[in-house]
């Protein structure tokens, strides 16, 4: 590999009279494949821990230098080896693996370089701002800056000072500083990353003083942080998800739909209500149950974590009828107990409550009542609040919510067994969902658990949790907010990011609003209605005419089934999200930089969300590099052309890639309906310019079995289509682990945009019979097989027509 290295870098560099407490670098030494330096001020390790993953932690004088310690964030810990130096008079020149490092020495700077590109520049020093050390980077001034966690200020959140303390926004719309996840990571348009590997309350400031410089500031005596870097966007994915953790697989049930409130008071208005989707034939999958399960009143009667036996009185009869409908139920749990509940004395007793500084169960007040706060961080507070979950599960639960573990009042002299509250604040939701995972794999190591939460911290996808974007207004302006956030989240790892559909705080009864929200929510990880129910958020209670758009978002969002699964499985291996920004197109102009008005779904689809109120038209400009063809009406558009579009309200904008090839189920009312063997295959071919063969995937397994991948009890489907002298080349391979229950396939392929009846179709050499329709330029075979062969379907002078 050529090294390139830049000598001038006037805009970036800190001049070296910057401050008066800067560094200089005294010895060095590499051994066992770290870097070791000291400095005037402390020690500083560089450790190579992937190609394109290089580590820094500085320990300053006085305090432990121990060689390893506990990160909540990363997995990756082992230095790899393959480091080498260069000592030049005034300069150290670091190679290892894809990474180099430039480290002046006095005063110290390090310049950090990948495959050859210029990232950024450390100004090393021993600054620090009411109390929090500083770790402050100058970067360069054309950078668009991501990440931080979510946030509502627009795709760049260069120019933004992030607060890094996990905090509800009730009610939010456009613009929102501080929510529920708060990541010390940022991601630069340059496609490099740095994580700060500290969970501590703080702040990072990404060039708010337009300055070129990102500061970040935290509490504690050691500062690591980790550089990523790639080439492409998915190489970036990957490097952060293999430091943090993947996302397991979750059970198919969770890309259905989801019936919620605020909330049911009793068994009857739930199964009532799931009455009426069944009634209806809109498809649903789980039901999920607020606060009202455990109390009739809001206040006074959290920390029950027990079934109210006047409004319940059966909750194991009434869990079993919903399962037998082909439901799940989904329960809210939150980690406060009143001093009014049923458990305080309880929870006193067992010790499981964080403390004060005399030792005693640290009681404040809240939203809703006096409280103690479960100690998460504590042994045996997490054996007992899993107790809680264990009698629950037994009694017919199937998935979890966490709600308020921010925690969202969490005073500041509180005290854990795992540290302060500056310490433990923003790894609450992360230890909790941890706990949740890690209980559910050792007492029930089949299934895959259902974690929803409201708070994390990084590397909380590899628990599987499903974040959602908190108590966004019912407004078109909480809408406008939620493709920025989902966005953003997938970057940094948490791919199952979502809203409460249709907008959950206040009495909005405005069906435009809801119904677009839906339509979006139909290409979002996951498909949640919530809300107030002062308004009510199900469909079977809406007015006729948003009931049958609902309904018809609902039914796409069940034939999409098979093609969101196997957006799962890619995340699990990759850690690329469900939802991605158009600057992931690896053609992607400078305009697509700052842009979340659109997104792609996957890697075949290009959806418009529509978030105005009333807009009748939409001005969409599509990505070069592929044709688009209208997933409704069939028309196709060219790559890098603009085009005025007239809105329907029975859909939102939504095109398919050139080449794509899309799997789709039909009739589900539940995804327990779900048959692989019985699937429909949408293909959009090429355009003739398009030589390189394109390519798709469809993943099944049993949709329930924790580690079916890796235990050889899944199909993996490949299709590819390629244009040949002839005409259009089909190729369908699969693959089948040796655990996976085979049965035989029979699939209704439709081939799109075809101008003409073709004269034969062949499969392995035999001709077959089809059908074409005309009017839709549209041809329809079935290809039967076994899993685990291969097919050849010949298409003779197949051409795509242009719309």
């Amino acid at each position: 590999m050529k090294l390139v290295y830049f000598c001038s870098l006037a805009a970036v560099v800190v001049s070296q009279a910057a401050f008066a407490d800067e560094q200089t670098l005294q010895s060095f030494a590499l051994k066992n494949h770290v870097l070791t330096m000291q400095t005037s001020h402390g020690q500083m390790e560089l450790r190579l821990l992937r190609d394109d993953i290089l580590e820094n932690r500085f320990i300053p004088k006085g305090k432990s230098a121990s060689p390893a310690r506990a990160s909540h964030a990363v997995q990756l810990h082992r230095a790899l080896p393959g480091m080498q130096l260069e000592q030049q008079q005034n300069l150290l020149k670091v190679q290892a693996g894809q990474m180099l490092v430039e480290i002046q020495k006095s005063p110290m700077r390090l310049r950090y370089y990948a495959q050859g590109r210029f990232l950024f520049e450390d100004i090393v020093s021993d600054r620090t701002e009411n109390g929090l050390a500083l770790t402050e980077l100058a970067v360069q001034p054309d950078e668009v800056l991501y990440g931080g966690g979510a946030r509502a200020l627009g795709m760049n959140r260069r120019g933004h000072r992030l607060p890094l303390y996990n905090k509800a926004h009730y009610g939010y719309e456009e613009q929102s500083l501080q929510m529920n996840f708060a990541m010390p990571l940022f991601l630069s348009s340059q496609k490099y990353a740095v994580h700060f590997d500290q969970p501590s309350t703080g702040f990072l400031d990404l060039d708010s003083q337009k300055n070129n410089r990102v500061v970040y500031g935290a509490g504690g005596d050691t500062r690591t942080y980790q550089v990523l870097a790639g080439t492409q966007w998915p190489q970036l994915i990957d490097a952060y998800t293999t430091l943090t953790g993947r996302q397991p697989m979750p059970a198919r049930w969770t890309l259905g739909n989801f019936a919620s409130r605020f909330g049911y008071h009793s068994a009857e208005e739930a199964l009532k209500t799931v009455a009426l989707f069944r009634a209806e034939k809109i498809p649903l999958d789980a039901i999920v149950f607020d606060l009202f399960w455990f109390g009739k009143e809001v206040k006074g009667t959290m920390g029950n974590l027990a079934f109210d036996k006047d409004n319940f009185p059966d909750p194991a009869g009434m869990m079993a009828s919903l399962k037998k409908q082909q439901v799940r139920t989904v329960l809210i749990t939150e980690p406060f107990i009143l001093t009014s509940s049923g458990r305080w004395e309880e929870a006193k007793q067992n010790a499981i409550l964080a403390t004060g500084k005399d030792g005693k169960p640290y009681e404040y007040d809240f939203y809703f009542g006096h409280t103690g706060l479960i100690d998460i961080t504590k042994p045996a507070a997490r054996d007992w609040f899993w107790q809680r979950y264990a009698e629950l599960k037994t009694l017919g639960a199937d998935g979890w919510w966490g709600d308020l573990g921010e925690p969202e009042v969490h005073p500041d002299d509180i005290r854990h067994a795992g540290g302060s509250a500056a310490e433990v604040h923003n790894i609450y939701g992360h230890e909790w969902a941890k706990l949740i995972a890690e209980k559910s794999a050792r007492f029930y190591p089949k299934e895959r658990p259902f974690i929803l939460m409201r708070a994390g911290y990084s590397g909380s996808q590899r628990f599987g949790m499903i974040p959602w974007s908190g108590d966004v207004n019912r407004s078109w302006g909480g809408l406008r907010s939620q493709p920025e956030i989902a966005l953003q989240m997938g970057m940094q790892g948490m791919a199952y990011m979502h809203s409460d559909l249709g907008g959950f705080a206040g009495a909005v009864d405005d069906d435009e609003l809801y119904t677009r929200w839906l339509q979006y929510g139909v290409f979002q990880p996951v498909f949640r209605p919530h809300a107030q129910e002062e308004v009510p958020a199900e469909p079977v209670y809406r007015r006729d005419a948003a009931k049958a758009l609902a309904k018809a978002a609902i039914e796409l969002r069940y034939r999409l089934l098979p093609y969101n699964y196997t957006l799962a499985f890619e995340n699990h291996r990759s850690g690329m999200p469900l939802m991605r920004p158009l600057f992931f197109a690896a053609d992607a102009g400078a305009e697509a930089r700052t842009s979340a008005s659109a997104y792609f779904w996957g890697n075949d689809f290009l959806v418009f969300p529509v978030l105005n109120a009333g807009q009748k038209t939409m001005q969409v400009s599509f990505p070069r590099g592929h044709d688009w063809i209208d997933f409704q009406s069939g028309v196709t558009y060219a790559g890098g052309s603009q085009h005025q579009l007239v809105l329907s309200s029975g859909t939102i904008p939504v095109f398919v890639k050139s080449g794509a090839m899309i799997p789709m189920a039909e009739g589900l009312q539940s995804t327990e309906d779900f048959r692989v063997a019985d699937l429909n295959w949408h293909i959009y071919p090429q355009t003739v310019s398009e030589t390189k063969a394109s390519e798709g995937q469809l993943y099944d397994d049993d949709g329930k079995t924790r580690l079916a991948w890796e235990q050889q009890a899944f199909a993996l489907t490949r299709l590819s289509q390629q244009h040949t002298a002839e005409g259009l080349l089909l190729t369908v391979d699969e693959k089948a682990g040796r655990r996976y229950q085979s049965v035989p396939r029979q699939w209704t392929m439709y081939v799109h945009g075809v101008s003409k009846e073709p004269q034969i179709i062949t499969i392995d050499g035999k001709a077959q019979t089809f059908s074409y329709d005309a009017a839709q330029k549209l041809l329809r075979f079935t290809l039967t097989f076994k899993p685990g062969t291969r097919h050849q379907i010949r298409l003779p002078g197949l051409q795509q027509v242009r719309g």
